[in-house]
């Protein structure tokens, strides 16, 4: 018999104690009265009243002990248990496992790369290659600009450089034989070689008029045409919103799409938490939604954590990476993450709803092995998606997750039996998954 079972047989024995001396007391006070009792039928209003008023601190107290011991009898002795039949629940037995630690966050998508396309030379667009959105390849022509002064000068100077590369052959020619000095020969050939880089220089000159992707992405809308004068031009306004660099001035946009970004925060409470995982070698994980229909759902890893806090918001900057092959995403759009920051090992974790909030805090009901129910306090240490992480309980306990209902440390319950549809369990216990 447990310590609990012999308090209340303890218990109990006062109360039948407690009311034989009640019934031995009201004896007593019915011998003494009973003539009067007996002449009831004689007893008129004024009678009973002076009665009343006479020994009305007796009859009052005798409610109050009367009314006492009904509630203790309740209380100690339940309904459930006064009459022997067990409450229905359904339990399961607890496991160690490992549990992900998640941090909700919500952020914007930004692209990977942004690049503003601008010329390097003032002059007039000859052609277009590309449309409005086309998808464009690293290397890939985008303008062609009006090249004819900048390639007649480079084929100018080219053949100024092959001539003078040329005079240098003979000379050194006419060294050997002795017909020139040496002199002559450091002379021709600081003439070639000059006229070489003069030639390199206009080789690159014209390559500004052929204007190429520097990266994969999508063009923008392209804001020249043929004809059009553009000038060089090497200012660029960065926005300070997460779309990245402006792209006024520029005769196109080009963005990477395919891997993009995510940016979000995580509260300084939750630093030491995610840099104490990414000090290992795996790198942390994300899943991102984009959207509030919560269907585009994708994975990812984060790509850097900021080395510095906003004290504005009490906030440092994660920026993560996921694919884009399908090009669904674009820049700027809200993105709810979830942040597997680190990993629970070896710890107790049960549903949400096994978990009852009393006046003394939070507790289980663990059941034995005769089917009686024990209320243990617990401690929930983590919570996420309808699964809670708890102290205070051991590994291979079996707690009750539904049918709590009117339960009290002592009541005898039974397993639910498993509907028709579904097939029995090969144990009365089943193990939570956590979600």
């Amino acid at each position: 018999m447990s310590k609990i079972e012999s308090s209340l047989d303890k218990l109990f024995a006062k109360l039948v104690q407690i009311k034989n001396t009640g019934k031995a007391r009201l004896c007593t006070v019915w011998n003494k009265y009973s003539p009067q009792v007996n002449q009831l039928k004689k007893i008129d209003y004024p009678t009973a009243k002076a009665f009343v008023i006479r020994f009305k601190w007796r009859i009052l107290l005798l409610l109050i002990v009367l009314y006492a011991g009904s509630k203790a009898y309740d209380y100690y002795l339940p309904a459930g248990k006064k009459a022997g039949g067990p409450q229905v629940i359904t339990s399961i037995v607890v496991e160690k496992k490992d549990i992900p630690l998640i941090i909700e966050a919500t952020g914007t998508t930004v692209s990977n790369s942004i690049v503003d396309i601008r010329p390097m030379v003032t002059n007039t667009v000859a052609k277009i290659h590309i449309k409005d959105g086309q998808e464009v390849k690293e290397g890939q022509l985008l303008f062609t600009l009006d090249d004819r002064n900048d390639k007649a000068n480079y084929e100018r100077l080219k053949a100024l450089a092959d001539d003078a590369q040329k005079q240098y052959l003979r000379a050194k020619e006419l060294v050997e034989k002795n017909f020139i000095s040496k002199a002559g020969l450091e002379t021709s050939f600081a003439n070639a070689k000059s006229a070489a880089s003069a030639a390199r220089s206009a080789e690159v000159q014209l390559s500004f008029d052929s204007i190429r992707s520097p990266i994969n992405g999508r063009a923008g809308i392209i804001n020249v045409f043929p004809g059009s004068l553009v000038q060089a031009s090497n200012v660029v306004t960065t926005a300070t919103s997460s779309t990245a660099t402006s792209s006024v001035g520029s005769m196109v946009t080009i963005t990477q799409l395919n891997p993009i970004n995510v940016q979000f925060v995580i509260p300084e409470k939750d630093i030491p938490i995610i840099l104490e995982n990414k000090q290992g070698d795996a790198p942390l994980t994300v899943k991102v939604t984009i959207g509030n229909t919560g269907k585009n759902t994708y994975d990812g890893q984060v790509l850097v954590i900021d080395n510095q806090v906003d004290p504005l918001i009490a906030a440092v900057r994660v920026k993560a990476q996921i694919p884009n092959d399908k090009l669904e995403v674009l820049p700027g759009q809200f993105a709810r993450v979830s942040l597997n920051a680190n990993t629970l090992k070896d710890v107790i974790a049960v549903p949400t709803q096994a978990v009852v909030i009393g006046p003394n805090g939070r507790l289980v009901y663990v059941v034995d092995k005769d089917d009686k129910v024990t209320a243990k306090p617990v401690k929930v240490s983590y919570e996420y998606l309808g699964t809670s992480v708890i102290t205070g309980i051991n590994a291979g306990d079996r707690i009750v997750v539904e049918g709590k209902q009117n339960l009290r440390t002592g009541s005898k319950v039974r397993e639910a039996k498993p509907s028709k549809s579904e097939k029995p369990p090969a144990d009365k216990t089943t193990t939570a998954e956590p979600k």
